[in-house]
């Protein structure tokens, strides 16, 4: 009886903690296509356009309009954020506009 308990103590103990974990989290929906957006002409020749880009909240898509930002003045190349599939991760995630 001691070795039959011995044997399942240790199994009940990861039973309970397997079942006591929180489900993973639910993979949420592919990016909508990007919206048109008309461009404003620029306010000055030290201004790049941002494309707008959608935003996940938490529970949906929310859009972010374009906008102008400010040309950094040591990087050549802007690069507009967009969104990426991560294969590792199973989800899309965004990468930030920046400079290079």
């Amino acid at each position: 009886m001691r070795r039959l308990l011995a044997i399942l103590t240790p199994m009940l103990m990861v039973a309970h903690w397997a079942s006591a974990q929180p489900p993973p989290p639910m993979p949420y929906p592919g990016v909508p296509a990007p919206r048109y957006e008309p461009v404003p002409p620029p306010p000055g020749s030290r201004y790049v356009w941002e494309p707008g880009h959608w935003h996940w909240n938490g529970a949906a898509y929310a859009w972010i309009p374009g906008r102008y930002v400010v040309r950094h003045p040591h990087y050549a190349h802007y690069v507009p954020g967009h969104w990426r599939w991560a294969p590792r991760r199973g989800a899309w995630v965004w990468k930030p506009a920046h400079w290079q």
